[in-house]
């Protein structure tokens, strides 16, 4: 269904890029086995960008965690591309919470390395990790440690290090939460731009209904914890976006009514679900 109508399905020909089909995932407690997961399935059509909203602890992360190889669901399956997801998946980029850069290298020390574990020649990575540097801003900075770099830096250095050797498919676990909203707004633009001009697949997490809003091409909206799927959501936004101004795009306002109804009953915050 188009138009920015809630739905409860993909309505997509093409193989997903990833398939979540039926997952529940427990883990092991002291006392009993909790349960993060119940029976969650949709698909991340290729080359759209999918996010996921939902309360804390909803297992939002522990998605990605799944689609990533890095955990095993107790029950159901995760598809990539139609084969099930045995052990770690290495066709996946991974965005993490924080940065994680090595803090020994370089900003291009950084963006180089994972062609240099690839074995791509010196020359080569050099010039790709230039260029990807440049595309996001940071000309003029390669030679700069991390601990030299701003938040924002360091997380472009982050997303590039990720999409340099061209992954099929990225996961992003939150990226920006912890930067301040001119920079996310800075960052937003400049993750459009990758987007468009490589067309990946892009798994997005996030708790920021204007985020995901401003980014996505759908939106899962997940209950709390155990995490279900409440609602699916195609964005009606035309792309390309002014995410700078994004509450005047045409459609903001009607997506985010549409997505705060079904979003707010599943804040554990007393009277905020209020009507």
């Amino acid at each position: 269904m188009r138009g920015g109508r809630l739905v409860h399905g993909a309505d997509n020909s093409e193989t997903p890029a990833i398939h979540f089909a039926d997952v529940r995932l427990a883990f092991a407690g002291e006392q009993k086995d909790v349960l993060a997961l119940d029976g969650v399935s949709f698909d991340v059509p290729p080359g759209k960008i999918t996010t996921v909203v939902g309360p804390s602890g909803c297992g939002k992360t522990t998605l990605l965690r799944l689609a990533a190889g890095l955990l095993a669901a107790s029950e159901g399956a995760v598809l990539y591309k139609g084969t099930p997801v045995v052990g770690l998946n290495t066709n996946v980029g991974y965005v993490t919470q924080d940065s994680n850069l090595f803090p020994w290298l370089t900003a291009l020390g950084n963006v180089e390395f994972p062609l240099a574990i690839r074995g791509v020649a010196a020359a080569e990575r050099r010039e790709k990790a230039l260029h990807w540097l440049r595309l996001v801003g940071l000309e003029g900075f390669e030679n700069n440690y991390p601990s030299e770099l701003s938040g924002g830096m360091q997380k472009r250095v982050s997303i590039v290090r990720t999409l340099i050797y061209e992954p099929a498919v990225v996961l992003l676990d939150e990226p920006f939460g912890a930067l301040d909203a001119q920079t996310r707004m800075g960052l937003h633009h400049e993750l459009l731009e990758l987007w468009r001009e490589r067309k990946s697949t892009m798994l997005f997490i996030t708790h920021d209904l204007v985020e995901a809003i401003t980014l996505s091409d759908q939106i899962v909206v997940m209950t709390r914890r155990p995490g279900r799927v409440k609602e699916i959501y195609e964005v009606p936004l035309v792309r390309p976006r002014n995410v700078f101004e994004i509450y005047l795009e045409p459609g903001f306002e009607a997506a985010y009514a549409a997505l705060w109804k079904h979003f707010k009953s599943e804040i554990s915050v007393t009277g905020i679900a209020k009507d």
